[in-house]
């Protein structure tokens, strides 16, 4: 079994859902149950495929290095391969994915949106999933480049055939936003590969590769894919196209922006900016804290002035990653294991915070907190879930959302021995601001929706009910794993930490000015 995971261990599910859509293609479309069916063997198929591979990690116990890992020839004229391959920061973020698609698949079952055509929904969520493994596992820039743009399309159209009343608007504005980001970023990437001394797209070359570039050089070149990247998890002040894109998705599409695809932005720079290029990381670092902590104490007020409960859980998402940038930005393992942390547990808790949203709107028939209240009364058991995840989403110890902001938080006051401490240590001041805030808009939020007594335009309506046995499938791993790395914080961090600090140290020794960060030391 081992030697067939090192083999296709990370082609096979990486693939298999879109041959699982390709299938679909050619199946009358009125043949739900089987389309149905089809998207959920492929999906659990992907999973199981995850766990093997995470039994694999355990029992080689080597998370610092690639694993698994493809070299294959591809593209000769251009210099590109097929090269896959995965480590303790990539295994997290695809199992994350791995898991939320056949959840996705679970809730959609009876809950389809309008207009009613399953059979495109559950193809355009296999594409999704293809290109979300692939960008995690892509080890050549040109490869990654390729899946980071194959989730584009799935999603407008995702949007903008079923979304909301201004969903071509949203549709076209994430569209428009993205591929802008990523005009930059394949710029980028070409200058990485006319400048470097190996002309080549292979990720794990580049950090010795791209040391001799003149510093000035590195910096525009940073640059670049800081737009591309930025604008995809989205940082301010590129964030407008999240809160229109989530208002308006129907609710897997939302939950999925949520759980995974804000996560490629983030992952870029933990993957590729700053191990390539760290004497620009450093340059760029100190801007890239502020932008982040803006986000945080913007995102915050955002959520404050909302009334739609969507809405208010998308600006929600702007602030949690603005602690996630906060952390890449102090340039040490201890602020990127942080913001590794902080990718999961968001996607764990607001991708839930959205199955919610959805699950209330199909009740209530809005999302206008006038409107609702009650919600412990009529539904009392999705009234304590979402209590329990607006606690997970506002840091509450014990939950997985506090090691996603309490270590980001921490690392600001000893960044790494290149940045200026009293800048960052500012930077922490106004981060822990943030939290106060989180728990004011959240809390704020569970009052009008969950406590009260039902709104008397609602009060004997029978479509208000509680969870279905679809929502309990759907909801349940979610929950229990916001629980158990809340805990146990350790189960993530043990497999996160070798990685980082190996990423780190090679750009450490590739780096010839040293001006890059101190991961030896364990800062």
């Amino acid at each position: 079994m081992g030697e067939f995971l090192n083999d296709w261990g990370l082609s096979i599910p990486t693939f298999l859902p879109i041959i699982g859509a390709a299938v679909m293609l050619l199946i009358p479309k009125d043949r739900e149950q089987l389309h149905k069916l089809i998207a959920l063997a492929t999906t659990v198929v992907v999973a199981v495929f995850g766990l093997l591979l995470l039994i694999q990690f355990i029992d080689n116990d080597n998370y610092g290095a690639l694993n698994f890992v493809v070299d294959k020839g591809w593209i000769d004229v251009i210099d590109s391969r097929y090269i896959m391959g995965v480590d303790g920061i990539s295994l997290p973020l695809m199992l994350l994915t791995m898991l939320i698609v056949p959840l996705c698949v679970i809730y959609s079952w009876n809950h389809f949106p309008e207009p009613h055509n399953p059979k495109a929904f559950l193809m355009l969520l296999l594409i999704l999933e293809t290109g979300m493994i692939g960008t995690f596992a892509a080890q050549d820039l040109i490869l990654f480049f390729v899946f980071f743009e194959v989730v584009l399309l799935p999603m407008y159209f995702m949007i903008g055939v079923w979304g909301g009343e201004n969903r071509r608007y949203a549709a076209i504005k994430f569209f428009l936003f993205t591929l802008f980001g990523s005009a930059l970023m394949l710029v980028s990437f070409l200058a990485l590969y006319f400048l470097a001394d190996a002309s080549t797209f292979d990720m794990r070359l580049l950090p010795e590769a791209a040391a001799g570039i003149a510093k000035s050089s590195q910096v525009w070149v940073f640059g670049g894919m800081f737009l591309g990247f930025g604008i995809k998890v989205p940082m301010f002040p590129f964030h407008t196209w999240l809160p229109d894109a989530h208002t308006e998705a129907p609710t897997v599409g939302s939950v999925i922006l949520a759980a995974v695809l804000l996560k490629l932005g983030t992952y870029g720079f933990v993957r590729i900016a700053i191990p390539i290029l760290p004497e620009a990381a450093a340059e760029w670092a100190p801007f890239i804290g502020l932008l982040a902590v803006i986000g945080i104490i913007y995102g915050a007020l955002g959520c404050l002035a909302q009334r739609d409960l969507k809405r208010l859980v998308a600006f929600s998402s702007v602030a949690h990653m603005g602690f996630v940038m906060l952390g890449i930005a102090t340039l040490t393992d201890f602020g990127i294991n942080a913001a590794v942390f902080g990718m999961v547990a968001h996607g764990l808790i607001t991708g839930m915070l959205f199955f919610l949203a959805g699950s209330v709107k199909e009740r209530y028939h809005t999302l206008d907190m006038s409107r609702l209240g009650g919600l412990l009364v009529q539904a009392p058991r999705m009234g304590w879930i979402l209590g329990f995840c607006a606690m997970a989403s506002l840091g509450l110890p014990g939950l997985a959302g506090f090691w996603g902001e309490f270590p980001a938080i921490l690392a600001s006051y000893n960044p790494a021995a290149v940045l200026a401490e009293e800048t960052f240590r500012s930077y922490m001041v106004i981060a822990a601001l943030g939290t106060v805030l989180a728990a004011g808009y959240l809390l704020w939020m569970l009052q009008k929706t969950a406590f009260g007594t039902p709104r008397e335009e609602f009060a004997n309506d029978p479509h208000v009910h509680d969870a279905t046995v679809s929502e309990y499938m759907a909801w349940a791993p979610l929950l229990i794993l916001i629980l158990v790395l809340g805990v146990y914080p350790h189960l993530l961090f043990g497999a996160t930490d070798p990685a980082v600090i190996n990423s780190l140290s090679e750009c450490l020794d590739s780096s010839t000015s040293g001006a890059c960060f101190d991961a030896a030391a364990g800062k």
